[in-house]
């Protein structure tokens, strides 16, 4: 039978008027990914209705690949919670030590730009990041003055140099909020904390007192909300849109998903490499954590495929790369990126092991003429000799006239396998200067004191320091040693009973803790503990700690 075809208009004009009504009706997804505390995640769930909110939590415990999961079941959402601290190691973590779930941000770059998990963030309209600096605008990385200078040497007037320099600063500085703009890209509104963020139960709270009040009316609408902002104001909360195509530096992202995406085979992105380190060596510089990072997950056998091996023997004998990476790297203002260039120069083929060591052996040269030594360059040199590859360099070095003879310079002498050194070093680690203290602390971390007789020396030369600062300093240096000598174990317990000091006497008990208390009577070192211990301040400390495990049976 024929419908009247007033009839059809009809239905056809219902049709388009229930059509918003049904679309409004589904349900939108709420990710979550939880890898400390649950209660920005409950606060959500709380107040947000069942009848217009779904909620999916990706993280599986006890399952690594959580994230990959989630993609195998075609998960898609509308808002993302991601709850976590984030530090300085970009990525999300737990402070709860039995806690394995962890989010690094190179797994979210993976994800951002390969086609393995198409859905998972292609509707998204929000994300909300619980997490210290999420979008923090400080540049991780900056170019310092070496990058100007290589423009210059690449043929631009210092005058272009500095601009360029300025640009490569502003795309590929990659602060925390760059980062996320790149890996949410195209989301409307993102979410997160220029500096600390609240703990989840303070998070919470806040949270629900800006649901109580608007409801859950601006979730999922892909538009920044004031309320929460001024909810949040006082923590630093702040917004960000996702990168977009139009972005000024697009073309920057499109790079580094050249590292992250997975489609990409071995050789495909070793001649992305080999091209990145055609062009300007500042720019290629801009990208040294991610080469690195790159080569070495690059195991022996992957290595040895024909046509990896093959790209990595042309990147070897590009003799014109070669000399701009190098001449770059020598120049290098700060020693640690000069020695992971020079690193890197080694596993691309361009250093033979003797000619890193070299290499090496000049930088170390350089920084003993410096005027002055920062405790993180001694832990850069000793790192750098941890296999004692440069031990007895220093003898190839020449010592400029008017060279400056501190603790600091002794230490990095030291790093180098110098016995002159190693002494001065621990003569500073009973220095009445607090400097002195940090920096043969900052070595002995690495060249633990082996020697009885010269154990004993420095144990008996704290002990007639003056209870200061300096002396709790050095005696923590004492706590990495594993001590079970008797004779050094009983000029502690000697100070202990004598020192005027709390901080002191709780310095020595962090040093017994770790040692071998069987060399001393442990009922006798319990009894002094007891009986010669100061008032300490409230809460725990390792005079307690001590206490208690010599009461154990």
């Amino acid at each position: 039978m024929r419908l009247p075809a007033r009839f059809l208009h009809l239905l056809c004009l219902l049709a388009a008027c229930l059509s918003p009504q049904l679309a409004s009706a589904e349900k939108q997804t709420v990710c979550t990914i939880t890898v400390n505390s649950p209660d920005e995640q409950e606060s959500f769930r709380r107040f947000l209705p069942a009848s217009k909110y779904q909620f999916v939590e990706l993280v599986e415990r006890h399952r690594p690949d959580w994230l990959a999961s989630a993609c195998q079941q075609r998960v898609s959402c509308d808002v993302l919670v991601i709850s976590g601290h984030y530090g300085a190691g970009n990525e999300f973590f737990s402070d709860a030590l039995e806690a394995r779930e962890f989010l690094p941000i190179a797994e979210l770059e993976r994800v951002s730009c390969s086609d393995s998990c198409p859905s998972l963030f292609s509707r998204l309209k929000e994300v909300y990041l619980f997490g210290c600096n999420t979008l923090n605008p400080q540049a991780q990385h900056s170019a310092s003055a070496e990058i100007a200078r290589s423009l210059v040497r690449d043929g631009s007037s210092p005058v272009e140099a500095d601009r360029l320099a300025h640009l490569l600063n502003s795309g590929h500085g990659e602060s925390s909020r760059d980062r996320m703009r790149m890996v949410f890209k195209d989301v409307p509104v993102i979410y997160g904390f220029s500096a600390a963020a609240p703990l989840g139960p303070t998070a919470a709270s806040t949270l629900n007192r800006y649901f109580q009040a608007t409801g859950a009316k601006d979730v999922g609408t892909g538009r920044a909300s004031s309320r929460l902002l001024s909810q949040f104001a006082t923590n630093g909360m702040t917004v960000a849109q996702g990168m977009t195509d139009a972005d000024p530096h697009a073309a920057v992202r499109q790079d580094m998903c050249r590292f992250a995406d997975d489609r990409l085979s071995d050789v495909e992105k070793l001649r992305f490499v080999h091209q990145l380190l055609e062009r300007p060596t500042a720019e290629a510089r801009m990208f040294l954590d991610r080469i690195e990072r790159y080569t070495a997950g690059l195991d022996a056998s992957e290595r040895q495929a024909p046509e990896v091996a093959q790209e990595l023997d042309a990147i070897a004998h590009d003799a014109g790369a070669r000399g701009r990476y190098l001449a770059f790297a020598r120049d290098a203002d700060h020693p640690a990126v000069r020695a992971r260039m020079l690193n890197l120069a080694h596993d691309l083929g361009w250093l033979s092991t003797d000619q890193r060591r070299d290499e090496l052996v000049r930088m170390m040269g350089d920084l003993l003429a410096h005027d002055a030594i920062a405790g993180t360059e001694v832990d850069l040199a000793c790192t750098l000799n941890k296999e004692h590859d440069l031990d007895g360099a220093q003898g190839q070095l020449a010592s400029p006239a008017g060279q400056v003879d501190d603790v600091a310079h002794a230490a990095v002498r030291a790093c180098m396998g110098s016995a002159e050194g190693h002494a001065r070093t621990l003569q500073g680690l009973v220095s009445p200067a607090d400097a002195d203290v940090r920096i043969a602390q900052t070595y002995l971390h690495h060249r633990p004191i082996v020697d009885v007789g010269e154990l004993r020396a420095v144990v008996a030369a704290i002990a007639r320091m003056n209870g200061s600062e300096a002396q709790v300093r050095a005696l923590d240096a004492l706590a990495q040693h594993y001590l079970s000598d008797r004779e050094s174990l009983d000029m502690l317990a000697r100070l202990y009973s004598q020192t005027p000091s709390w901080p002191v006497q709780n310095a020595i008990a962090g040093i017994l803790i770790r040692s071998d208390t069987r060399s001393i009577g442990s009922q006798d070192l319990l009894r002094t503990l007891r009986e010669r211990r100061h008032k300490p301040p409230s809460g725990d400390n390792m005079v307690d700690a001590l206490i208690s495990r010599l009461q154990l049976p």
